[in-house]
């Protein structure tokens, strides 16, 4: 009998390429004290950072629109437009969301607000998402964002209202989870004033 609620049995590398995935055999102690051996995989990637910089005197917020082989595989062919995002590498979620932020924005910014560091599709993946937002405003514009070709990314960078970008979550438009989050958060908070 174990103690512990979880006991790995077995762990097998399936794949090893763009990621890690792994199938896992595992002992469940369940709430009523039985015994469960279960089989589930889990893919790992890396943790990640997303950033949503928003312009309180303009109303405008920073987007991305990119193609998105998963989305498009499940039926959706048109780009996804999404918060800027990328894994973590070794940096810290800061200067992850930082540099992102002037490769695929454009943008240098100064102040960047922890929202919170969530799961978001903890049935299988193993990632961990710190959710950030920023001010901004056109004095910080750097460069024109979209990054290099050579890593395989095609970006446009999109500035549109908050209003506008709302819209586009009902019209089905905006379908990223982690972007609504971050848009619902600026009007919930009322970062962007009146």
């Amino acid at each position: 009998m174990i103690d512990e609620p979880i006991q790995i049995r077995s762990v097998e590398v399936l794949s090893d390429d763009w990621a890690v995935l792994k199938r896992v055999t595992f002992d469940y102690r369940r709430r009523d004290g039985s015994l469960e051996r279960q089989v589930r995989q889990t893919y790992d990637r890396g943790n990640g950072a997303v950033i949503l910089p928003y312009d309180p005197e303009r109303g405008t917020v920073l987007l991305v629109q990119q193609f998105r082989l998963p989305a498009y595989v499940s039926g959706h062919v048109e780009p996804l437009i999404e918060a800027c995002a990328g894994l973590l590498d070794k940096d810290d979620p800061e200067t992850c969301i930082r540099r992102e932020a002037e490769e695929e924005l454009g943008y240098k910014l100064r102040g960047t607000e922890p929202v919170f560091h969530i799961f978001m599709s903890p049935g299988s993946v193993t990632e961990r998402l710190m959710f950030f937002v920023a001010r901004y405003s056109p004095e910080d514009r750097i460069g024109l964002g979209g990054r290099d070709a050579h890593e395989g990314e095609d970006i446009e960078v999109l500035e549109i209202t908050l209003d506008e970008a709302l819209g586009m979550i009902d019209q089905g438009k905006i379908i990223d989870g982690k972007t609504i989050m971050l848009l619902q958060h600026i009007k919930l908070k009322g970062l962007m004033g009146v």
